[in-house]
């Protein structure tokens, strides 16, 4: 095959790749991409689809870009609304419209009831929110203590759970930044946002949460009777600052050690 030949056949792969990504406002997976530019054409060597795709983003850096590793996406998509591609149009609009009249607060209470009773973290539960703490770095929206049953053979030490609750999907940066500076008293900390936001940020935040050993849950922001809680990473359990735990912990002591 003479070289005219084969960067033809390279530039039809190409092509075939960036009419797919242009069909997928979301992106597309690597994997993905190959696998239905080869099933759109079988006389296509797999490893030369290998080749011609797999730098996309450098190859057209003015069009494609990852939002997350092995992602790719075009540029012209990056600003698209926070609600998730996949969600129907209808569903879009009820969340839109709800999210107007329904309050963060109407969070806590399901998701006290989610981290004793489904999960299992906390033996008690408290509901926070606004400023107990009274501190600049801010006060959990939820705040639990797990502790051993009188019962157990093993005794184990007190753990401190704090939660912090976005309903906002615009402030998921704002709601990571909390939650990591619960863990200076808290031994397990979660972050809980809404499951109605874009596939690139739920990828950036699991990522973050990851390596900062912080607990991802996802929840419909619509529904407070229901709001279907998911954990997408479980958090890592770490030894706090007692300093700063004990200091929170005799604000609501009555509360959650009564």
């Amino acid at each position: 095959m003479s070289a005219k030949s084969s960067k033809g056949i390279v530039n039809a792969i190409r092509s075939i790749a960036m009419d797919l990504l242009s069909q997928h406002k979301e992106g597309i997976r690597y994997s993905e991409i190959k696998s239905l530019i080869l099933e759109k054409d079988s006389s296509f060597n797999s490893n030369t689809v290998n080749g011609a795709i797999w730098d996309l983003d450098a190859t057209y850096p003015e069009k494609v870009y990852k939002p997350a590793r092995g992602l790719f996406r075009l540029i012209a998509f990056s600003e698209e609304a926070d609600l998730d591609s996949d969600m129907p149009q209808d569903k879009k609009d009820d969340y839109n419209d709800q999210k107007k009249t329904i309050g963060e607060a109407d969070f806590y209470r399901p998701f006290a009831d989610y981290l004793k009773n489904e999960i299992e973290d906390v033996t008690h539960v408290h509901v926070l929110g606004g400023h107990v703490f009274g501190q600049k770095w801010g006060t959990p929206d939820v705040i639990g203590k797990k502790e051993s049953k009188r019962s157990d053979i093993i005794q184990g030490s007190i753990e401190i759970v704090s939660a912090e609750i976005k309903t906002n999907i615009d402030q998921l940066i704002t709601a990571f930044g909390q939650a990591c500076a619960y863990k200076i008293f808290s031994h397990k900390v979660y972050l809980v946002v809404p499951k109605q936001f874009s596939k690139d940020d739920r990828d950036r935040l699991d990522s973050l949460c990851q390596i900062c050993g912080i607990g991802l849950v996802t929840f419909d922001s619509t529904s407070p009777s229901d709001p279907n809680f998911s954990i997408l990473v479980r958090p890592l359990k770490h030894e706090p600052d007692l300093f700063y735990t004990n200091m929170n912990m005799a604000k609501i002591e009555k509360a959650l050690f009564s």
